[in-house]
């Protein structure tokens, strides 16, 4: 249901031609009949004229008033934006086993990180299926911070409580928290000013603060907020972990004009800028039925842990190393006057021979043609081969491009 919702969130910020109202009540009639929850932050989005609509179980914005999802999206690359991820599953995770418990059911080499430090990672099934793309912070040898999908909730709390209560049945020291929206909310900082603006309201010195690293700070003048230099949209930015209570507080004050310029920004924006650096939505563009390999997502396997081959799949991932694969996620561009291509879109080669589907696409604000990303028959992944997409009946021309769409400005650690 989420994808399926996106869907519409993204057509209506590229369609000129209907009633954003109109496209706004068929998006909240596509959500489900349980009543959505409410983030820290649904009075204060309401306040600053945000669109609500039911995401992954939560009433979060798909854009506010004051600009269209095309406007947010440059906005967020030329300056930046603030984005209300609370709905994302915060957990931490405690004791001298805690990197091995979780190590035994996800993808990353934790025991290779520093503290202080994260990695994506993968939670797999038996068959080296995608349960959920995730972030690991290890924040100590006996502490771990991860942030995971909030439409697979349910599924990575079960996980996480099998591993730990497994270890933990073998006398393993470990434990694990499930952080509740209610008490602690998390706000996303993406853009060239992002990190300067939050830096005026922080002690610590960020610029020390490099991709992946994580810490804790007083922002604002509260007390124990994390912040971890990462995000979903390629450029520089934070996340930052902050008590529920002062989240509109945090959130005002960065939007002071005295101190920078960010302006907040919805699902809309957050999903084209996630497709231009070539990111993948769960659901969408990674699933169960696909493993790492497949969805061109390798780099998130360890080569430590091919080589322990002690995680859910494993045997799996490794045999299609070895062996090679049928089909793999790439990306697309698009001709000049074609329609965009979304979810589902058939891909056909010359002979009109069908290929693959589209998980993903939309019109890039930046360079202002259609993209995509999708899987596609191993033997058509080089870049320039040329395709068709298949869009309401009619064949459009495309060809296999590079991902990321648009360069991404991660500030990395200097080598």
């Amino acid at each position: 249901m989420q994808s399926s919702i996106l869907r519409h969130v993204v057509r209506s910020g590229y369609s000129r031609a209907s009633d954003p109202a109109n496209r706004i009540a068929l998006i909240r009639h596509l959500s489900s009949d349980k009543t959505p929850s409410r983030t820290a932050l649904y009075e204060f989005h309401q306040k600053h004229g945000g669109k609500l609509v039911d995401f992954a179980g939560y009433w979060l914005p798909v854009q506010y008033n004051d600009q269209s999802i095309i406007k947010s999206h440059l906005y967020t690359r030329e300056y930046g934006s603030i984005f209300d991820v609370s709905h994302m599953l915060q957990t931490y995770l405690k004791g001298k086993d805690v990197i091995s418990c979780f190590e035994s059911i996800c993808t990353a080499d934790i025991k290779g990180l520093r503290n202080g430090t994260g990695t994506l990672t993968v939670f797999t099934n038996s068959s080296g299926g995608i349960l959920d793309d995730l972030i690991v912070n290890r924040i100590a040898d006996d502490v771990l911070y991860v942030v995971s999908n909030a439409s697979r909730k349910d599924v990575d709390m079960a996980n996480i409580s099998n591993a730990v209560s497994s270890f933990k049945t073998n006398g393993k020291d470990v434990s694990v928290q499930f952080l509740s929206s209610d008490d602690q909310s998390l706000l996303a900082v993406q853009g060239p000013n992002a990190v300067k603006t939050l830096q005026k309201l922080c002690s610590k010195d960020l610029s020390k603060l490099f991709f992946m690293n994580t810490t804790t700070d007083t922002i604002a003048g509260v007390e124990g907020c994390r912040i971890t230099r990462c995000g979903y949209t390629g450029e520089d930015g934070v996340e930052i972990s902050i008590p529920s209570a002062q989240a509109e507080h945090i959130a005002t004050a960065l939007l002071d004009p005295t101190i920078g310029n960010l302006k907040m920004a919805g699902l809309g924006a957050r999903d084209s800028l996630r497709v231009e650096a070539g990111l993948c939505l769960y659901g969408n563009d990674i699933d169960e039925t696909t493993t790492p390999v497949e969805a061109n997502l390798l780099w998130l396997v360890a080569k430590p842990r091919r080589v322990e081959n002690n995680f859910p799949g494993s045997d799996k991932i490794n045999s299609q190393i070895k062996n090679g694969i049928t089909r793999r996620r790439v990306g697309f561009k698009m001709d000049s006057g074609a329609a965009p291509a979304r979810q589902h879109v058939e891909i056909y080669n010359n002979e009109q021979q069908k290929v693959g589907e589209i998980t993903s696409g939309c019109p890039s604000p930046c360079l202002q043609q259609n993209i995509a990303m999708g899987y596609i028959r191993e033997e058509y992944k080089k870049l320039g081969t040329e395709i068709t997409l298949k869009v309401r009946d009619k064949h459009y021309h495309s060809a296999v491009a590079k991902m990321p769409f648009v360069a991404t400005h991660y500030y990395q650690a200097p080598k």
